[in-house]
Protein backbone atom coordinates (compact mmCIF):
# COMPACT_ATOMS: atom_id res chain seq x y z
CA UNK A 1 0.00 0.00 0.00
CA UNK A 2 2.89 2.39 0.56
CA UNK A 3 3.62 2.36 -3.16
CA UNK A 4 0.06 3.46 -3.79
CA UNK A 5 -0.08 6.24 -1.22
CA UNK A 6 3.46 7.63 -1.20
CA UNK A 7 4.21 10.32 -3.82
CA UNK A 8 7.25 9.63 -5.95
CA UNK A 9 10.21 11.91 -6.35
CA UNK A 10 11.11 13.23 -9.75
CA UNK A 11 13.63 10.67 -10.94
CA UNK A 12 16.55 10.74 -13.29
CA UNK A 13 17.28 8.22 -16.01
CA UNK A 14 19.61 5.31 -15.52
CA UNK A 15 22.60 7.18 -16.85
CA UNK A 16 23.53 9.84 -14.27
CA UNK A 17 25.13 12.17 -16.80
CA UNK A 18 22.10 12.39 -19.08
CA UNK A 19 18.76 14.15 -18.76
CA UNK A 20 15.33 13.07 -19.98
CA UNK A 21 14.48 13.90 -23.56
CA UNK A 22 12.12 16.86 -23.60
CA UNK A 23 9.61 18.07 -26.16
CA UNK A 24 9.98 21.67 -27.36
CA UNK A 25 7.53 24.39 -26.36
CA UNK A 26 5.99 25.64 -29.61
CA UNK A 27 2.29 26.41 -29.07
CA UNK A 28 0.26 28.95 -27.13
CA UNK A 29 -3.28 28.94 -25.78
CA UNK A 30 -4.91 29.35 -29.21
CA UNK A 31 -2.97 26.49 -30.80
CA UNK A 32 -3.43 24.31 -27.75
CA UNK A 33 -7.16 25.02 -27.64
CA UNK A 34 -7.53 24.21 -31.35
CA UNK A 35 -5.73 20.89 -30.89
CA UNK A 36 -7.67 20.08 -27.73
CA UNK A 37 -11.04 21.01 -29.24
CA UNK A 38 -10.20 18.86 -32.22
CA UNK A 39 -9.65 15.92 -29.87
CA UNK A 40 -13.08 16.50 -28.35
CA UNK A 41 -14.18 16.62 -32.03
CA UNK A 42 -17.66 17.99 -31.32
CA UNK A 43 -19.17 17.12 -34.71
CA UNK A 44 -18.10 13.49 -34.76
CA UNK A 45 -19.19 13.16 -31.13
CA UNK A 46 -22.55 14.66 -32.07
CA UNK A 47 -23.02 12.38 -35.08
CA UNK A 48 -21.33 9.17 -33.86
CA UNK A 49 -21.66 8.97 -30.06
CA UNK A 50 -24.81 11.00 -29.31
CA UNK A 51 -27.12 8.86 -31.52
CA UNK A 52 -26.42 5.91 -29.20
CA UNK A 53 -27.53 8.06 -26.26
CA UNK A 54 -30.71 9.03 -28.12
CA UNK A 55 -31.41 5.32 -28.60
CA UNK A 56 -31.31 4.58 -24.86
CA UNK A 57 -32.26 7.92 -23.27
CA UNK A 58 -34.53 9.60 -25.82
CA UNK A 59 -35.61 13.06 -24.66
CA UNK A 60 -33.39 12.73 -21.55
CA UNK A 61 -30.22 12.80 -23.69
CA UNK A 62 -29.71 16.57 -23.43
CA UNK A 63 -30.28 16.48 -19.66
CA UNK A 64 -27.78 13.64 -19.24
CA UNK A 65 -25.13 15.44 -21.29
CA UNK A 66 -25.77 18.64 -19.30
CA UNK A 67 -25.28 16.80 -16.00
CA UNK A 68 -22.13 15.17 -17.36
CA UNK A 69 -20.82 18.58 -18.43
CA UNK A 70 -21.39 19.99 -14.93
CA UNK A 71 -19.46 17.06 -13.46
CA UNK A 72 -16.72 17.75 -15.98
CA UNK A 73 -16.27 21.25 -14.52
CA UNK A 74 -15.03 19.63 -11.31
CA UNK A 75 -12.90 17.24 -13.36
CA UNK A 76 -11.48 20.19 -15.34
CA UNK A 77 -10.57 21.96 -12.10
CA UNK A 78 -8.62 18.87 -11.01
CA UNK A 79 -6.86 18.64 -14.38
CA UNK A 80 -6.05 22.36 -14.36
CA UNK A 81 -4.44 22.33 -10.93
CA UNK A 82 -2.54 19.10 -11.46
CA UNK A 83 -1.55 20.04 -15.02
CA UNK A 84 0.13 23.24 -13.84
CA UNK A 85 1.87 21.44 -10.99
CA UNK A 86 3.01 18.57 -13.23
CA UNK A 87 3.30 19.88 -16.84
CA UNK A 88 4.39 16.60 -18.45
CA UNK A 89 3.53 14.83 -21.72
CA UNK A 90 2.61 11.88 -19.50
CA UNK A 91 -0.65 13.63 -18.63
CA UNK A 92 -2.75 11.79 -16.06
CA UNK A 93 -0.16 9.20 -15.13
CA UNK A 94 2.56 11.80 -14.42
CA UNK A 95 0.15 13.79 -12.25
CA UNK A 96 -1.23 10.79 -10.36
CA UNK A 97 2.17 9.11 -9.93
CA UNK A 98 3.63 12.26 -8.40
CA UNK A 99 0.70 12.87 -6.05
CA UNK A 100 -0.73 9.44 -5.23
CA UNK A 101 2.10 7.00 -5.84
CA UNK A 102 3.65 4.88 -8.56
CA UNK A 103 1.05 2.08 -8.63
CA UNK A 104 -1.87 4.53 -8.87
CA UNK A 105 -0.03 6.32 -11.67
CA UNK A 106 0.57 3.07 -13.52
CA UNK A 107 -3.12 2.11 -13.35
CA UNK A 108 -4.12 5.55 -14.65
CA UNK A 109 -1.65 5.10 -17.50
CA UNK A 110 -3.24 1.77 -18.44
CA UNK A 111 -6.76 3.21 -18.31
CA UNK A 112 -5.78 6.24 -20.39
CA UNK A 113 -3.94 4.07 -22.92
CA UNK A 114 -7.00 1.84 -23.16
CA UNK A 115 -9.21 4.84 -23.90
CA UNK A 116 -6.95 6.51 -26.42
CA UNK A 117 -6.16 3.30 -28.30
CA UNK A 118 -9.79 2.19 -28.70
CA UNK A 119 -11.61 5.44 -29.44
CA UNK A 120 -9.81 6.59 -32.64
CA UNK A 121 -10.49 3.46 -34.75
CA UNK A 122 -14.08 3.23 -33.49
CA UNK A 123 -14.76 6.83 -34.57
CA UNK A 124 -12.70 6.44 -37.76
CA UNK A 125 -14.94 3.60 -38.94
CA UNK A 126 -17.85 6.04 -38.89
CA UNK A 127 -16.29 7.90 -41.83
CA UNK A 128 -17.85 5.51 -44.34
CA UNK A 129 -21.39 6.40 -43.23
CA UNK A 130 -20.84 10.08 -43.95
CA UNK A 131 -19.00 9.54 -47.23
CA UNK A 132 -21.77 7.26 -48.52
CA UNK A 133 -23.43 10.14 -50.41
CA UNK A 134 -20.23 10.54 -52.45
CA UNK A 135 -18.56 7.13 -52.46
CA UNK A 136 -19.42 3.77 -50.92
CA UNK A 137 -16.61 2.31 -48.81
CA UNK A 138 -16.33 -0.59 -46.42
CA UNK A 139 -16.32 0.91 -42.88
CA UNK A 140 -13.20 -1.05 -41.90
CA UNK A 141 -11.26 0.05 -44.98
CA UNK A 142 -12.39 3.67 -44.59
CA UNK A 143 -11.45 3.62 -40.90
CA UNK A 144 -8.03 2.12 -41.60
CA UNK A 145 -7.41 4.77 -44.26
CA UNK A 146 -8.30 7.53 -41.80
CA UNK A 147 -5.97 6.08 -39.17
CA UNK A 148 -3.05 5.86 -41.63
CA UNK A 149 -3.67 9.43 -42.80
CA UNK A 150 -3.79 10.60 -39.19
CA UNK A 151 -0.52 8.78 -38.51
CA UNK A 152 1.24 10.57 -41.37
CA UNK A 153 -0.06 13.94 -40.14
CA UNK A 154 1.08 13.07 -36.61
CA UNK A 155 4.68 12.85 -37.82
CA UNK A 156 4.67 16.57 -38.67
CA UNK A 157 5.56 19.52 -36.46
CA UNK A 158 2.94 20.21 -33.78
CA UNK A 159 2.51 23.83 -34.89
CA UNK A 160 1.63 22.66 -38.42
CA UNK A 161 -0.88 20.21 -36.99
CA UNK A 162 -2.52 22.99 -34.99
CA UNK A 163 -3.29 24.84 -38.23
CA UNK A 164 -4.48 21.70 -40.05
CA UNK A 165 -6.81 20.68 -37.26
CA UNK A 166 -7.94 24.29 -36.80
CA UNK A 167 -9.23 24.43 -40.39
CA UNK A 168 -11.07 21.13 -39.98
CA UNK A 169 -12.48 22.33 -36.66
CA UNK A 170 -14.07 25.37 -38.30
CA UNK A 171 -15.89 23.10 -40.76
CA UNK A 172 -17.26 20.82 -38.06
CA UNK A 173 -18.43 23.76 -35.97
CA UNK A 174 -20.29 25.03 -39.04
CA UNK A 175 -21.92 21.59 -39.43
CA UNK A 176 -23.02 21.58 -35.79
CA UNK A 177 -24.39 25.12 -36.18
CA UNK A 178 -26.40 24.10 -39.27
CA UNK A 179 -27.94 21.22 -37.31
CA UNK A 180 -28.81 23.54 -34.43
CA UNK A 181 -30.41 26.22 -36.63
CA UNK A 182 -32.46 23.69 -38.62
CA UNK A 183 -33.57 21.85 -35.49
CA UNK A 184 -34.80 24.99 -33.75
CA UNK A 185 -36.44 26.25 -36.95
CA UNK A 186 -38.46 23.03 -37.25
CA UNK A 187 -39.32 22.55 -33.57
CA UNK A 188 -42.10 20.04 -32.99
CA UNK A 189 -42.19 20.33 -29.21
CA UNK A 190 -41.38 22.86 -26.51
CA UNK A 191 -38.55 23.23 -24.03
CA UNK A 192 -40.47 21.04 -21.57
CA UNK A 193 -39.70 18.02 -23.75
CA UNK A 194 -36.10 18.17 -22.56
CA UNK A 195 -37.21 16.87 -19.16
CA UNK A 196 -40.09 14.67 -20.34
CA UNK A 197 -37.87 11.59 -19.81
CA UNK A 198 -39.30 9.44 -22.61
CA UNK A 199 -37.86 7.03 -25.17
CA UNK A 200 -39.57 5.03 -27.92
CA UNK A 201 -39.96 1.39 -26.90
CA UNK A 202 -39.52 -1.68 -29.06
CA UNK A 203 -43.27 -2.41 -28.96
CA UNK A 204 -44.21 0.96 -30.43
CA UNK A 205 -45.15 2.45 -27.08
CA UNK A 206 -43.27 5.19 -25.25
CA UNK A 207 -41.19 4.13 -22.23
CA UNK A 208 -40.12 6.24 -19.26
CA UNK A 209 -36.41 6.97 -18.80
CA UNK A 210 -35.64 6.26 -15.15
CA UNK A 211 -33.14 8.09 -12.97
CA UNK A 212 -30.99 4.94 -12.92
CA UNK A 213 -30.81 4.95 -16.72
CA UNK A 214 -29.62 8.55 -16.61
CA UNK A 215 -26.95 7.69 -14.03
CA UNK A 216 -25.84 4.73 -16.14
CA UNK A 217 -25.67 6.98 -19.20
CA UNK A 218 -23.43 9.45 -17.39
CA UNK A 219 -20.38 7.27 -18.12
CA UNK A 220 -20.88 7.90 -21.85
CA UNK A 221 -21.90 11.52 -21.18
CA UNK A 222 -18.54 12.06 -19.47
CA UNK A 223 -16.89 10.60 -22.55
CA UNK A 224 -18.74 13.10 -24.80
CA UNK A 225 -16.51 16.00 -23.68
CA UNK A 226 -13.59 13.86 -22.51
CA UNK A 227 -11.09 15.34 -24.97
CA UNK A 228 -10.53 18.49 -22.90
CA UNK A 229 -7.96 16.49 -20.94
CA UNK A 230 -5.71 16.55 -24.03
CA UNK A 231 -4.43 19.92 -22.82
CA UNK A 232 -2.42 18.23 -20.06
CA UNK A 233 -0.81 15.87 -22.59
CA UNK A 234 0.32 18.95 -24.50
CA UNK A 235 1.47 20.81 -21.36
CA UNK A 236 5.13 20.01 -22.06
CA UNK A 237 4.77 21.73 -25.44
CA UNK A 238 2.62 24.68 -24.29
CA UNK A 239 4.34 28.00 -23.72
CA UNK A 240 4.04 29.19 -20.11
CA UNK A 241 2.21 26.06 -18.90
CA UNK A 242 1.70 27.38 -15.36
CA UNK A 243 -0.86 29.78 -16.85
CA UNK A 244 -1.87 28.29 -20.18
CA UNK A 245 -2.74 24.72 -19.17
CA UNK A 246 -5.66 25.85 -17.00
CA UNK A 247 -6.82 28.33 -19.64
CA UNK A 248 -6.75 25.68 -22.33
CA UNK A 249 -8.54 23.03 -20.24
CA UNK A 250 -11.36 25.31 -19.07
CA UNK A 251 -11.83 27.09 -22.40
CA UNK A 252 -12.01 23.80 -24.26
CA UNK A 253 -14.61 22.35 -21.89
CA UNK A 254 -16.80 25.45 -22.16
CA UNK A 255 -16.63 25.67 -25.96
CA UNK A 256 -17.09 21.95 -26.58
CA UNK A 257 -20.09 21.79 -24.24
CA UNK A 258 -21.85 24.56 -26.16
CA UNK A 259 -21.01 23.07 -29.58
CA UNK A 260 -22.38 19.65 -28.56
CA UNK A 261 -25.25 20.48 -26.20
CA UNK A 262 -26.99 23.18 -28.27
CA UNK A 263 -27.49 20.92 -31.34
CA UNK A 264 -28.64 18.08 -29.05
CA UNK A 265 -31.33 20.37 -27.63
CA UNK A 266 -32.30 21.44 -31.16
CA UNK A 267 -32.53 17.83 -32.37
CA UNK A 268 -34.66 16.85 -29.37
CA UNK A 269 -37.10 19.66 -30.09
CA UNK A 270 -37.03 19.30 -33.87
CA UNK A 271 -37.41 15.53 -34.37
CA UNK A 272 -40.78 14.79 -35.99
CA UNK A 273 -41.69 12.18 -33.37
CA UNK A 274 -40.17 10.18 -30.54
CA UNK A 275 -39.39 7.21 -32.80
CA UNK A 276 -37.31 9.39 -35.12
CA UNK A 277 -35.46 10.89 -32.15
CA UNK A 278 -34.76 7.46 -30.65
CA UNK A 279 -33.54 6.21 -34.03
CA UNK A 280 -30.82 8.86 -33.89
CA UNK A 281 -30.37 9.25 -37.68
CA UNK A 282 -29.30 12.88 -37.57
CA UNK A 283 -28.30 13.03 -41.25
CA UNK A 284 -31.81 12.02 -42.30
CA UNK A 285 -33.30 14.64 -39.99
CA UNK A 286 -31.08 17.34 -41.53
CA UNK A 287 -32.12 16.30 -45.04
CA UNK A 288 -35.80 16.32 -44.04
CA UNK A 289 -35.43 19.79 -42.50
CA UNK A 290 -33.66 21.20 -45.57
CA UNK A 291 -32.65 19.34 -48.75
CA UNK A 292 -30.19 16.74 -49.98
CA UNK A 293 -27.49 19.34 -50.76
CA UNK A 294 -27.43 20.57 -47.18
CA UNK A 295 -27.47 16.98 -45.93
CA UNK A 296 -24.49 16.16 -48.14
CA UNK A 297 -22.58 19.25 -46.93
CA UNK A 298 -23.15 18.35 -43.29
CA UNK A 299 -22.16 14.72 -43.88
CA UNK A 300 -18.90 15.73 -45.59
CA UNK A 301 -18.11 18.11 -42.72
CA UNK A 302 -18.62 15.25 -40.27
CA UNK A 303 -16.29 13.04 -42.33
CA UNK A 304 -13.62 15.77 -42.13
CA UNK A 305 -14.27 16.08 -38.39
CA UNK A 306 -13.58 12.38 -37.95
CA UNK A 307 -10.31 12.68 -39.86
CA UNK A 308 -9.49 15.69 -37.70
CA UNK A 309 -10.18 13.69 -34.55
CA UNK A 310 -7.95 10.89 -35.78
CA UNK A 311 -5.04 13.29 -36.32
CA UNK A 312 -5.29 14.81 -32.84
CA UNK A 313 -5.86 11.48 -31.10
CA UNK A 314 -2.78 9.98 -32.77
CA UNK A 315 -0.80 13.04 -31.61
CA UNK A 316 -2.10 12.61 -28.07
CA UNK A 317 -1.54 8.86 -27.96
CA UNK A 318 2.00 9.11 -29.27
CA UNK A 319 2.87 11.62 -26.51
CA UNK A 320 1.57 9.22 -23.87
CA UNK A 321 3.61 6.32 -25.25
CA UNK A 322 6.68 8.55 -25.69
CA UNK A 323 6.45 9.73 -22.07
CA UNK A 324 6.01 6.18 -20.75
CA UNK A 325 9.19 5.09 -22.56
CA UNK A 326 11.09 8.12 -21.31
CA UNK A 327 9.95 7.18 -17.81
CA UNK A 328 11.22 3.60 -18.20
CA UNK A 329 7.89 1.74 -18.20
CA UNK A 330 9.19 -1.01 -20.49
CA UNK A 331 12.31 -3.13 -21.04
CA UNK A 332 15.31 -1.05 -22.17
CA UNK A 333 15.18 -1.85 -25.93
CA UNK A 334 11.50 -0.84 -26.06
CA UNK A 335 12.14 2.36 -24.09
CA UNK A 336 14.97 3.38 -26.40
CA UNK A 337 12.84 2.97 -29.51
CA UNK A 338 9.70 4.72 -28.28
CA UNK A 339 11.65 7.71 -26.90
CA UNK A 340 13.13 8.66 -30.30
CA UNK A 341 12.25 12.08 -31.74
CA UNK A 342 12.10 12.78 -35.48
CA UNK A 343 13.28 15.75 -37.52
CA UNK A 344 10.07 17.67 -36.79
CA UNK A 345 10.43 17.17 -33.04
CA UNK A 346 7.64 14.60 -32.87
CA UNK A 347 8.06 11.11 -31.32
CA UNK A 348 7.91 9.35 -34.69
CA UNK A 349 8.29 5.73 -33.53
CA UNK A 350 5.62 6.19 -30.85
CA UNK A 351 3.37 7.81 -33.48
CA UNK A 352 3.71 4.79 -35.77
CA UNK A 353 3.22 2.46 -32.81
CA UNK A 354 -0.20 3.91 -32.01
CA UNK A 355 -1.34 4.69 -35.56
CA UNK A 356 -0.69 1.38 -37.29
CA UNK A 357 -2.35 -0.81 -34.61
CA UNK A 358 -5.25 1.65 -34.71
CA UNK A 359 -5.63 0.94 -38.43
CA UNK A 360 -5.62 -2.80 -37.73
CA UNK A 361 -8.24 -2.43 -34.98
CA UNK A 362 -10.64 -1.10 -37.62
CA UNK A 363 -11.04 -4.70 -38.78
CA UNK A 364 -12.11 -5.87 -35.30
CA UNK A 365 -15.66 -5.70 -33.93
CA UNK A 366 -15.38 -2.98 -31.30
CA UNK A 367 -19.07 -2.26 -30.61
CA UNK A 368 -19.05 -3.42 -26.99
CA UNK A 369 -15.90 -1.41 -26.26
CA UNK A 370 -17.93 1.81 -26.04
CA UNK A 371 -19.06 0.57 -22.64
CA UNK A 372 -15.51 -0.35 -21.66
CA UNK A 373 -14.36 3.12 -22.70
CA UNK A 374 -17.03 4.75 -20.53
CA UNK A 375 -15.94 2.71 -17.51
CA UNK A 376 -12.27 3.48 -18.20
CA UNK A 377 -12.88 7.23 -18.49
CA UNK A 378 -14.86 7.26 -15.24
CA UNK A 379 -12.17 5.26 -13.42
CA UNK A 380 -9.44 7.52 -14.77
CA UNK A 381 -11.28 10.65 -13.63
CA UNK A 382 -11.75 9.10 -10.19
CA UNK A 383 -8.02 8.53 -9.75
CA UNK A 384 -7.26 12.05 -11.01
CA UNK A 385 -9.68 13.39 -8.38
CA UNK A 386 -7.83 11.41 -5.69
CA UNK A 387 -4.55 12.96 -6.87
CA UNK A 388 -6.14 16.43 -6.76
CA UNK A 389 -7.20 15.77 -3.17
CA UNK A 390 -3.52 15.12 -2.35
CA UNK A 391 -2.12 18.01 -4.42
CA UNK A 392 -1.57 20.47 -1.57
CA UNK A 393 0.53 18.43 0.80
CA UNK A 394 4.28 18.58 1.31
CA UNK A 395 6.33 20.71 -1.05
CA UNK A 396 3.46 21.02 -3.52
CA UNK A 397 1.54 23.14 -1.04
CA UNK A 398 3.76 26.15 -1.79
CA UNK A 399 4.41 25.52 -5.49
CA UNK A 400 3.26 28.30 -7.79
CA UNK A 401 0.34 26.88 -9.76
CA UNK A 402 -3.29 27.45 -10.72
CA UNK A 403 -5.47 26.46 -7.76
CA UNK A 404 -9.08 25.27 -8.00
CA UNK A 405 -11.85 26.89 -5.94
CA UNK A 406 -13.70 24.97 -3.19
CA UNK A 407 -10.81 22.60 -2.48
CA UNK A 408 -10.99 19.97 -0.94
CA UNK A 409 -14.80 19.79 -1.21
CA UNK A 410 -14.65 19.69 -5.02
CA UNK A 411 -12.48 16.55 -5.40
CA UNK A 412 -14.21 14.80 -2.46
CA UNK A 413 -17.64 15.28 -4.02
CA UNK A 414 -16.32 14.23 -7.43
CA UNK A 415 -14.86 11.00 -6.01
CA UNK A 416 -18.19 10.08 -4.42
CA UNK A 417 -20.20 10.79 -7.59
CA UNK A 418 -17.80 8.95 -9.91
CA UNK A 419 -17.70 5.92 -7.63
CA UNK A 420 -21.50 5.79 -7.70
CA UNK A 421 -21.57 6.09 -11.50
CA UNK A 422 -19.14 3.18 -11.75
CA UNK A 423 -21.36 1.06 -9.51
CA UNK A 424 -24.26 1.52 -11.95
CA UNK A 425 -22.44 0.28 -15.08
CA UNK A 426 -23.08 -3.06 -16.75
CA UNK A 427 -21.24 -5.95 -15.13
CA UNK A 428 -19.68 -7.10 -18.42
CA UNK A 429 -18.04 -3.70 -18.98
CA UNK A 430 -16.77 -3.66 -15.41
CA UNK A 431 -15.36 -7.17 -15.82
CA UNK A 432 -13.55 -6.30 -19.07
CA UNK A 433 -11.99 -3.20 -17.58
CA UNK A 434 -11.24 -4.98 -14.30
CA UNK A 435 -9.51 -7.83 -16.13
CA UNK A 436 -7.26 -5.43 -18.04
CA UNK A 437 -6.49 -3.54 -14.83
CA UNK A 438 -5.67 -6.82 -13.06
CA UNK A 439 -3.25 -7.79 -15.84
CA UNK A 440 -1.61 -4.36 -15.57
CA UNK A 441 -1.29 -4.79 -11.81
CA UNK A 442 0.39 -8.15 -12.36
CA UNK A 443 2.94 -6.52 -14.71
CA UNK A 444 3.52 -3.92 -12.02
CA UNK A 445 4.03 -6.54 -9.30
CA UNK A 446 6.31 -8.83 -11.31
CA UNK A 447 8.34 -6.36 -13.38
CA UNK A 448 8.04 -2.70 -12.40
CA UNK A 449 7.92 -2.85 -8.60
CA UNK A 450 10.98 -5.12 -8.17
CA UNK A 451 12.91 -2.64 -10.37
CA UNK A 452 11.64 0.58 -8.82
CA UNK A 453 15.13 2.11 -8.88
CA UNK A 454 15.34 1.81 -12.67
CA UNK A 455 11.77 1.45 -13.92
CA UNK A 456 8.68 3.67 -13.95
CA UNK A 457 10.59 6.83 -13.07
CA UNK A 458 8.33 9.80 -13.56
CA UNK A 459 10.46 12.59 -15.03
CA UNK A 460 9.27 16.19 -15.14
CA UNK A 461 10.49 19.05 -17.37
CA UNK A 462 13.07 21.41 -15.93
CA UNK A 463 11.60 24.20 -13.82
CA UNK A 464 13.25 26.90 -15.90
CA UNK A 465 11.14 25.84 -18.89
CA UNK A 466 7.91 26.76 -17.06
Amino acid sequence: MTDTLRPVDTAVPEAPDSSPTQLKRSIGVVGGTLLTLSCVTPASTLFVVVPDLFGSLGTATALTIAIGSVLCIAVAFCYSELGTLIPSAGGEYAMVSTMAGRLAGWLVFVLSLLVVMIVPPVIAMGTADYLALVVHLDPSIAGAGVMLLATLAGLLDLRANAWITGIFLVLEVIAAAVVAVLGFAHSERGVGSLVSMQVAGADGHNDTVTAMLVVSGLAIALFVTQGFSTAVYLSEELENPRRNVARTVLATLAISTVIILVPVVAITMGASDLSELTGGDISSMVTAWSNSAVGTFVSLCVALAIINAGIVMVIQNSRVLFASARDKAWPTPVNNVFAKLGRFGSPWVATLAVGIPGALLCFVNLDTLYGVTGVSVTGMYLLVAVAALLSRRGSHQHTHAWRMPLWPAMPVLLIAVLAYILSQQEVSYLLWTGGITAAATLYWALYLRPRKATRWLVSLPDDERF
